[in-house]
Parts: C-alpha cells; structure tokens; sequence
C-alpha cells in the first residue's frame, strides 16, 4: 500500500486543499410585504464549508450547507426551503480541469456567467439580492470552458439553465480588462430549445427566456462601482401561457466605498419595467404585464479580520402593477 507521499504526484495533490466556512445570521423587518411572505423573521443566513483545491491541474471547489436567499420584492426563501427545495446542501461544487493558465474546463454545479450579483449574501456588497437578480438564473448544473488571452477572457456554459431537468441553456461571457481599474463584460444566454418542466427552483417562464447583461466594472480603493444594463425576453409559447413576445429591460449601479480598513459603505440603485400589458397576451414576468419596479438599498458594514456585522435599509416601489400580483 502506497503512503500519502508514495502517491502519484497528481493524486497526491488531490489531498492538498483549503477548507474555509461561513456562519450567518439575518433578523429583517418590513412592511407591505409580498404575497406569501411575513412582516418580520430571523433565520440562519450561511451555515456552510467551503472546501477548496484553487491550483494543479485537477482542482475542485464544494461548498456544503445550509443557506438562505434573501431578495427584494420577492417572498423571503429560508435557509430550510432553500435547502430542500432549491439546490439542496451542496449548491455549489464542481470539478475543474485546467491543463494551462489560459485555458480550464468545469463540470458541475457552478455559478451563472449570467448578471452581477451573486447568489449568496456573504459574496454580495448588498443583504439582499436585487429586482434584476430575479430575473437570473442562480446555479448551473453543466460544464463550461474558460479561456484568457492578455487582457480578454470568455467563458461558455452548456447547463440547465433555471436548474430544471433539461440541458438545453447555452451561456457565454467576454470580458475586456482595460487596466488594472477598469473592465467591460458582455454577457448572455437562454434556453436554445423548450422545457415545460416547473418547480420552486424552476419558473417554467424564466427557464425559457433569454438573458442579455452589459457590465461595467471600476475597482480602484476606496471605491468599487458597477453600473449593468439587463436585457430578458420570453419568446411566444402558446403552451406556456405566453400568447405575445414578451420582455423586461432594467439597469442597476452597485457601489462599495471604504471609509476605513474596517467600515464600508454599500449601496445599489436599479429600475426595471416589463413589455406588454394585461389584455394584449403579454406573459407576467415582474408584477403583471407592463409593470415596473424600483428599488434603492444602503448597506453599511463592519468588519474585524473574519467577522463581520451589517445593516440594510431598501425601498422598493411597484408602478402599474396587477393587484394580486405584488
């Protein structure tokens, strides 16, 4: 029998890797709740490992546990639903296979290429997740290759888009680091064939759509600013209700300014508005056909080495909406 330093070098390296973890609470408070959602709750926000090989050829990234998805204008999902009926407690980890420094392939449960904000609240500037994030896809399960040359990557996904059963998403990103402070991404995707397929996880609608982000990203300390525009269009599916073409635009701008090493401040302003209106076909992609929504959120933020305390303030407004559908 081998010993651990007898071993293969590649097999050997598969036990050298980083193990982190993140442990999270949320208390929110609000008013005009959403239909299906309640003024007030506390819940664990993160309860997860993060378990982590980030060189080699072989590396791989699994993040197991608990967590919750908070997001504006939409009913609170708990880390108990979160779990059991979104990604269940691994939503995040793949394989990664990268033979040169330019060039990588992943398989597994990975990361849209798709929108600004991430899925989970310790990776965002902001608690919640915002009116266009709703819009996105969250967690791909799929493959996807990853190419660099100087200062431009692309990336391109094969998946299941909405996490439904179909792999008919295809998803692509370019991006062009200008220097070191600035960078342009073209970002988009959808779904290259039809599935009726529908679940907690799965909006049938939005699973069928196609999504477009234009992304502008400054970082330079103090200051992180990313203003992106967001492009969705559901084409015409009589079988699912959509008896019209119909479509969402919106634009956001996140912001980080750091007052000290410890304290920040966050903030983010977005709009969005959907096509159509109640009696031409139009599907119901925001809150009712032909509704708009926006929203405003001041996030400032403590930390001390790896802990962490933050509050949030929002206001989301709906203009020409459905009663019943907000």
């Amino acid at each position: 029998m081998l010993g651990f330093n007898e071993m293969a070098p590649p097999i050997a390296d598969l036990l050298k890797f980083d193990i982190n973890g993140i442990a999270s609470g949320i208390g929110i408070v609000q008013n005009h709740a959403v239909n299906g959602d309640r003024s007030s709750r506390a819940d664990a926000s993160n309860g997860e490992v993060v378990i982590q090989k980030a060189d080699g050829l072989i590396q791989y990234y699994l993040q197991v546990g608990a967590y919750s998805i908070p997001a504006l204008g939409a009913p609170y999902v708990s880390s108990g639903n979160a779990v059991n009926q979104l990604y269940g407690p691994l939503p995040a980890g793949y394989i990664k296979i990268a033979p040169t420094q330019n060039f990588s392939l992943l398989a597994g449960n990975l990361p849209t290429l798709i929108g600004a904000e991430y899925t989970f609240t310790f990776e965002n500037v902001n608690i919640e997740r915002g009116l266009l994030w709703n819009q996105e896809n969250a967690i791909n399960r799929g493959v996807q290759a990853n190419y660099t040359l100087g200062p431009v990557s692309a990336s391109l996904s094969w998946n299941n888009g909405f996490y439904s059963k179909s792999y008919t998403w295809l998803t692509g990103s370019l991006a062009w680091a200008i220097n070191s402070a600035n960078t342009f991404s073209f970002v988009g995707g959808g779904n290259v064939g039809y599935s009726s397929f529908s679940n907690f996880a799965t909006p049938v609608l939005l699973n069928n759509s196609q999504i477009y982000n234009i992304i502008y990203t400054y970082s330079n300390s103090p200051w992180i600013i990313q203003p992106y525009f967001q492009f969705t269009i559901v084409p015409h599916h009589p079988d699912l209700g959509v008896y019209k073409t119909t479509s969402t635009s919106g634009g956001a701008i996140l912001a980080s300014y750091a007052l000290t090493d410890n304290f920040f401040r966050a903030g983010r302003l977005e709009g969005i508005s959907s096509s159509g209106n109640a009696s031409d076909g139009s599907a119901n992609l925001l809150y009712g056909p032909g509704s708009e929504a926006w929203s405003i959120s001041l996030t400032p933020t403590y930390q001390y080495k790896n802990f962490f305390a933050r509050g949030e303030v929002s206001f989301v407004q709906a203009v020409q909406y459905t009663s019943g559908d907000v």
